[in-house]
């Protein structure tokens, strides 16, 4: 009796912890009507019509305009806002879940070249961070691997599975590089001057990353008796069907990356991070190069650049003509990938303007990703991945969901932080009466 109890006590808590249970698919029709629909390519209805069923848009229109029959379920939403899901860039959500438990860390490998590496396969899609960026309006994400020169290949998921093969939009994506750093700073500890200093083993450390790719063209070109597992993983970018990303900050490192390109005749490659990428623009848009810039909220990295400069960086490129998406790596990552909407409206406020600025979590990010014929903007034939909010979505203030759905698929917006809020709200105003 007593292994009865202390069962049904651990079974509790799971439960009390767990995600909430994926949606079942979409049973019938669904008509929001009269939202103002933001399309994620510039342009605003604002007076909608959105149809969806069987998991993809099939209607969006002006509502004043047409005649048209609703068709099942009618959401009435005047006065609200409607958006397509917005898309998290590099992250490493669900592949740690707390950083100081070593058996819940798994976003990077031991070794430094590790194409082989797949992302997808090691992500928890009952990840209750995961979890909690959709109630925000985060409702997919690449899932990248860490560590390495080559840290290994992304896959994109969309937040609402049972499991990693349910989560799945595009398996396989990328291949991601760590590019090294022309500067390095001295070992205090070691007797050396501690500040920043040219780094002797730049050159060497590119050279290794072009011998690698060139050892697995060779590799590919001829019958092996054995398996390299490593090799056979460039195949797919060899042929262009994955994208390379390089992360990457520096001016001088960034044309080093466009050489590289070249030089092994990379048909997609993307900068991430890009810090210094405003001082390569020509260079980037001659090559066809889009850049997922790191996240606004940060300090500037030089006392040259102005305070507010993270915040302009990316008005600064597109306005210039290069690609640009946002992405929100760096410290605390995982927790802050939640709040991108709210740096795509600082960077709105910054030089780009709200459906600009949109774009940079949407439709923008959806095409460097790869992505477009899917997700990214409210089109018809595309998944019924979008959100209704009661305000600005780019806003703090105005970011309330009241309805979500991912490929036709209505999600709770609960998590174990919105459980926690009300609890606590209960007993205050329960103290206050």
């Amino acid at each position: 009796m007593k292994y009865l109890v202390i069962l049904a006590l651990f079974t509790c808590i799971g439960n009390s912890f767990a995600q909430q249970t994926p949606a079942p698919k979409q049973s019938q029709a669904v008509s929001i009507v009269g939202a103002t629909a933001h399309l994620g390519n510039g342009e605003v209805i604002e007076n909608s019509l959105i149809i969806f069923e069987d998991g993809k848009i099939t209607q969006v229109m002006d509502a004043t305009a047409t005649k048209m029959q609703y068709r099942g379920r009618i959401i009435e939403a005047e006065g609200k806002h409607v958006y397509p899901g917005f898309i998290a860039p590099n992250t490493t959500l669900g592949l740690v879940e707390i950083d100081a438990v070593r058996a819940t860390d798994d976003e990077d490998e031991i070794g430094s070249m590790l194409p082989h590496i797949r992302s997808l396969i090691a992500y928890n899609a009952e990840s209750k961070i995961v979890e909690s960026m959709r109630p925000n309006g985060v409702l997919m994400g690449q899932i990248v691997p860490r560590g390495g020169r080559i840290s290994g290949t992304s896959s994109i998921v969309q937040f609402d599975a049972w499991n990693w093969e349910d989560a799945e939009i595009k398996e396989d994506d990328g291949l991601h590089i760590n590019w090294p750093s022309s500067f390095t700073r001295g070992r205090w500890w070691a007797g050396e001057d501690p500040g920043i200093k040219v780094s002797e083993d730049y050159g060497e450390e590119i050279l290794k990353l072009k011998d690698f790719f060139k050892a697995a063209k060779a590799y590919l070109k001829v019958e092996n008796g054995k398996t390299n597992l490593a090799y056979e993983a460039m195949e797919s970018v060899f042929s262009g069907e994955k994208r390379v990303y390089v992360h990457v900050d520096g001016k001088k490192e960034i044309l080093d990356v466009i050489d590289f390109k070249k030089d092994l005749k990379l048909e997609h490659l993307v900068i991430v991070g890009g810090y210094e990428a405003h001082k390569a623009i020509e260079d980037l848009k001659e090559n066809n190069i889009p850049v997922l810039v790191q996240r606004p909220h940060d300090t500037p990295q030089s006392e040259d650049h102005d305070y507010d400069f993270p915040y302009k960086l990316a008005g600064i490129l597109h306005n210039k003509g290069v690609l640009v998406a946002l992405e929100s790596s760096g410290s605390m990552e995982r927790m802050n990938t939640r709040n991108l909407p709210f740096y795509a409206g600082t960077a709105g406020a910054y030089g780009l303007g709200k459906e600009e600025a949109l774009k940079l979590i949407t439709s923008n990010t959806a095409k460097i990703l790869g992505i477009e014929d899917m997700v990214g903007t409210l089109e018809k034939g595309k998944d019924a991945t979008l959100f209704i909010s009661e305000g600005d979505a780019l806003d703090m203030r105005g970011n309330r969901l009241t309805h979500a759905f991912i490929q036709g698929r209505e999600i709770s917006l609960e998590t174990h932080q919105t459980e926690l809020y009300n609890r606590y709200m209960d007993k205050y105003d329960t103290a206050s009466k």
